[in-house]
């Protein structure tokens, strides 16, 4: 038999180290929130991918689009013969734009692609080269999202200079002792002392970080985002790429707020376990770039356009942006319950939209990160048969993002086996 032990030497042996598991565990099987590894230990899965399944593994409407379109044809290049899932896919989502007006959608492969032709669309249609982003946000591991991304370890280390004219402000959280007013204040500090306003092409962030913390943007940020886009003709680029597709409770993150961005870049969830990414912005930007400066060999794969519209209607058809609320309050309900007693790890700052939780392991008696605790708790809860992952900027936030199909008794035991880990 096959274990975990044996593949785990292989790996070592023949994958770089550069890239990182999360556990020493490998898949066998999967099916909705549920996860076989090859001894056959079964996991409830509470990482969905990391918020790429949605809908769950395998969705019975997913698997069987895509094996539909793959009896037709699996690939043409989109540039070279085009598709009608892509055109569909497109018209789609324009339809349901967090934002009025005619929009226009790009189809690429990752999030990073996403991202970094999201800033190629903005440049064209400004004519300028500056991009904030934020501390803490996470955008690619390509050399423009790394520059972007507002985290250094273990991104930036060791990879040389990165492309210029992007820069950073700090991104407003109490646990951070950072306030909206002082994040704004330093974007115009940032307009004073290194690019005036008037050379910045897009302002760029995550609707809640994902990588930084779970961490939601204030919606007095966003408006006032809005409004310094709309005073100096910047682009707002809302990265939805972990926050989308029912998992806060919408379709799109930024629609908690009201406030309607330029740009929104898509991945992760929007075909369900198949590789995807988009730019859906309104058309007069989306139209910017010249022909053939926007595309890509495998962009809107023809299997992963076919999946992605089944995603969209089961959305619709099992209501997951309702079903995201429950899970979510189910979960903090949870998590509440675990800090009112004392025989826990010190739990702090629950928060989230949905079924986008996150909260932080402290240590006790104080607000101070514990990244240690929260490495053993992660460790635990495999131990304990539950794929649970951490992030943030201190390492130290415990983040949900179990799949939306879940059932109620599948929930039910991974939040025990979440307490469970948590046992002092």
């Amino acid at each position: 038999m096959t274990t975990n032990a044996a593949l785990l030497a292989r790996r070592l042996a023949a994958v770089p180290r550069g890239i990182a598991v999360a556990t020493p565990v490998f898949a066998d099987r999967a099916d909705n929130a549920e996860i076989w590894d090859v001894e056959g230990k079964r996991y409830v899965d509470f990482g969905g991918g990391i918020a790429v399944l949605n809908t769950g593994h395998r969705h019975p409407r997913v698997m069987a689009a895509v094996a539909a379109q793959s009896e037709r044809f699996t690939h043409t290049a989109f540039q070279v013969m085009a598709y009608e899932p892509y055109v569909e896919l497109a018209e789609k989502l324009n339809a349901r734009a967090p934002f009025s007006g005619p929009a226009k959608t790009a189809f690429f492969t990752t999030g990073a692609e996403a991202l970094e032709n999201a800033v190629k669309i903005a440049r064209a249609a400004t004519g300028r080269p500056g991009v904030v982003c934020f501390t803490g946000g996470f955008h690619g591991r390509t050399l423009m999202t790394m520059a972007m991304t507002g985290k250094v370890l273990p991104y930036k280390r060791h990879f040389g200079s990165l492309p210029g004219d992007v820069f950073h402000v700090p991104f407003p959280a109490p646990q951070n002792g950072v306030t909206v007013e002082e994040s704004l204040k330093a974007l115009r500090f940032l307009f004073a002392a290194d690019i005036g306003p008037d050379r910045i092409a897009a302002i760029v962030l995550e609707p809640v970080q994902g990588e930084g913390g779970f961490l939601i943007a204030p919606t007095e940020l966003l408006q006032a985002l809005r409004a310094l886009c709309d005073e100096h003709g910047i682009l707002l680029i809302s990265d939805e790429v972990q926050a989308g597709f029912a998992r806060t409770g919408k379709l799109f993150g930024i629609e908690h707020s009201g406030v309607e961005p330029d740009l929104v870049t898509m991945a992760k969830s929007l075909a369900g376990g198949f590789p995807l990414s988009g730019v859906l912005g309104r058309a007069k930007y989306m139209d910017a770039p010249e022909a053939g400066g926007l595309g890509g060999t495998y962009g809107g794969n023809p299997l992963a356009c076919a999946a992605a519209l089944a995603v969209l209607d089961v959305i619709d058809e099992e209501k997951l942006c309702d079903r995201a609320n429950v899970i979510g309050e189910r979960i903090l309900q949870r998590i509440a319950d675990i800090q009112r007693r004392n025989d826990r790890v010190p739990l702090a700052h629950a928060r989230g939209y949905g079924a986008m939780i996150g909260v932080d392991i402290v240590k006790a008696g104080t607000q101070e990160p514990d990244k240690e605790t929260t490495q053993k708790v992660v460790q635990r809860a495999l131990d304990l048969g539950l794929i649970l992952l951490s992030c943030g900027t201190h390492g130290n936030v415990l983040r949900i993002l179990v799949p939306l199909t879940v059932s109620d008794a599948v929930l039910a035991e991974g939040l025990d086996r979440f307490e469970a880990a948590l046992a002092a």
